[in-house]
């Protein structure tokens, strides 16, 4: 069987390989791109790669597994704006790739994501890692060491040893929802605070579509002005559709 080169890693995979697991609807899922996306310089189908930052709850999606999608449109318009399509594809699942169809909740830049690992009071260089106060993306106090994620003086999720897991919550004008389909559970928010919503980091881009509605799985950026690049490292929360 011959398949198109450009979806080949994606299409051409045998059913065999594929991992029959079904992710539950709303689960969230963060992860850290694996390379830049140059809306300038991507074409229509190139596949896209990711990489898991934290151990799912409820399924078997763990840390540093594989997550691929592919470039539906890229486009730069006479004025030098550009817009950028992209899908979700599948996640690894025990070492095989499981199909996914996800829409986006956060989308944060790779400073965004080194300043959230960076201890707040700067006297607590001295101290390890391990004991820092760090604020997540999003404002969320993250007390490592044993101490809860806090927003003010309410607790709104627990400290694991590679990022937060809390209930998701909404935030007041924002597209975001909390908890979705029952599923009520702790999600793996890594660096995010429970409310994150939108873009972090990014402040001449915008989220024309997340991907929950018509055509679901679709995420859509533009760019206010200059190029549209993601950088590598930059993270995205998924949610599950």
């Amino acid at each position: 069987m011959k398949c198109h080169w450009i979806l080949a890693a994606i299409l051409c995979v045998p059913a065999t390989v594929m991992a029959q697991v079904a992710v539950p609807s709303g689960t969230i899922i963060p992860i850290s791109l694996d390379g830049s996306i140059n809306a300038g310089k991507v074409h229509v189908g190139q596949v896209i790669r990711a990489s898991v930052t934290q151990n799912v709850p409820g399924t078997a999606i763990r840390r540093r597994a594989h997550v691929m999608g592919h470039v539906i449109e890229a486009n730069t318009a006479a004025n030098g704006e550009q817009t950028l399509k992209i899908s979700w594809d599948s996640v690894e699942i025990q070492g095989k790739m499981a199909p996914i169809r996800t829409n986006l909740r956060a989308l944060a830049s790779f400073i965004e994501v080194e300043q959230a690992q960076i201890p707040e009071d700067m006297s607590s260089r001295g101290m390890t890692p391990e004991t820092w106060t760090t604020q997540q993306i999003g404002g969320d106090q993250f007390y490592r060491g044993g101490g809860p994620v806090a927003e003010g003086d309410n607790t709104v999720a627990k400290v694991t040893p590679w990022g937060a897991l809390g209930v998701p919550q909404a935030q007041s004008g924002m597209p975001c929802r909390g908890a979705v389909d029952d599923n009520t559970r702790q999600q793996a928010l890594w660096l995010f605070s429970v409310d994150a919503c939108g873009l972090y980091g990014y402040p001449h881009l915008q989220i024309s579509h997340y991907g929950r509605d018509d055509p679901q799985g679709t995420i859509a950026l533009s760019s206010r002005s200059g190029k549209l690049k993601l950088g590598s490292g930059s993270a995205m929360l998924l949610r599950v559709l």
